[in-house]
Order: C-alpha cells, then sequence, then structure tokens
C-alpha cells in the first residue's frame, strides 16, 4: 500500500488525558497541530517549530517529546499526556502548587512544557538531585525565570511527595 500524501487524511485512536479519542488527521499534520486544532487543548505552544524550545512538551506514553515535530499519525494506538491532563477535578498537582509557591511561572509560555518533562522526571525517579532537574530542562527554553525557581519548584515538589 503506498504512503498517503501529506494532504490525506487518516484515522487514529488514542487516548489522551486518559479519554479514548479517535480523530482524522492529515497525514503530515502534526501531534501539535492536532492537539490544538482538532482537540482544542491549547496547553502545548507552538514557538520554534523545529522541536528546540520546549514549549509544546507532551508526555506520549509517559516520555516527554516535542509535538511539534512528531506526526500525529504516529500516536495511533498511543497514550498522549499533556498539561490540561495534569490536574484531577481541578486540584493542582504538587509540582503545579510548587509552581506558585516559588513564583516559578512568569510569562507562562513555556510553563506547560517545563510542567511536562519535570512531571516525567518526578514519576521516574523519586528523589531527584538539582542536577537530574537541570539536566530535564536541558531542552527547555525560559526567557523570564532564569530557571532557580522552577529547579526550587521540581525539588520541594519531590521531597512533599516523598514525604
Amino acid at each position: 500500500m503506498p504512503a498517503p500524501s501529506p494532504s490525506q487524511e487518516v484515522s487514529i485512536r488514542l487516548v489522551v488525558n486518559d479519554r479514548a479519542r479517535q480523530i482524522d488527521v492529515h497525514a503530515a499534520e502534526t501531534l501539535l497541530g492536532a492537539l490544538r486544532d482538532r482537540l482544542g487543548l491549547t496547553g502545548p505552544k507552538e514557538a520554534c517549530g523545529e522541536g528546540e524550545c520546549g514549549a509544546c512538551t507532551v508526555l506520549v506514553d509517559g516520555g516527554p517529546v516535542a509535538s511539534c515535530i512528531l506526526a500525529a499519525g504516529s500516536t495511533d494506538g498511543r497514550s498522549v499526556r499533556t498539561v490540561e491532563g495534569l490536574a484531577g477535578a481541578g486540584d493542582l498537582t504538587t509540582l503545579q502548587q510548587a509552581f506558585v509557591g516559588h513564583a516559578a511561572v512568569q510569562c507562562g509560555y513555556c510553563t506547560p512544557g517545563v510542567l511536562m518533562v519535570l512531571t516525567a522526571l518526578l514519576e521516574e525517579v523519586s528523589e531527584p538531585t538539582e542536577a537530574d532537574v537541570r539536566q530535564a530542562l536541558a531542552g527547555n527554553i525560559c526567557r523570564c525565570t532564569g530557571y532557580q525557581q522552577i529547579v526550587e519548584a521540581a525539588l520541594d515538589a519531590a521531597r512533599a511527595v516523598a514525604s
């Protein structure tokens, strides 16, 4: 069977924020485009469009990915979590609460992607070091905070969850 043309639509089934979804996407459409334009999930942001800044980061099967360069069709049968899927029933996660407590949010443009990479880190490493947090943030550009408040918030969140 020949590969679909970029304008041809394909149907994919995936789980987005714990909800089974079926959507039609163009063969060349990015996951970011599908999330924002087809599902109305505007948390992931488009900034660089090249997978370099981290603003579009979501978790696919638990791992952080740059949704601006990932083909939506490649997520067929997979699980996707966006920043909208972090807080259940309106309650902030421990990490989100720590961001508020440390004033780790300024303009907010990078915040969804930063929260997603740190969520993945904290789900994988129960007691991360400052170096672990900074390494996780290496693919996320923040021009407002200088990162220190973000690092402190992540470490406090990890301590709060561990206790």
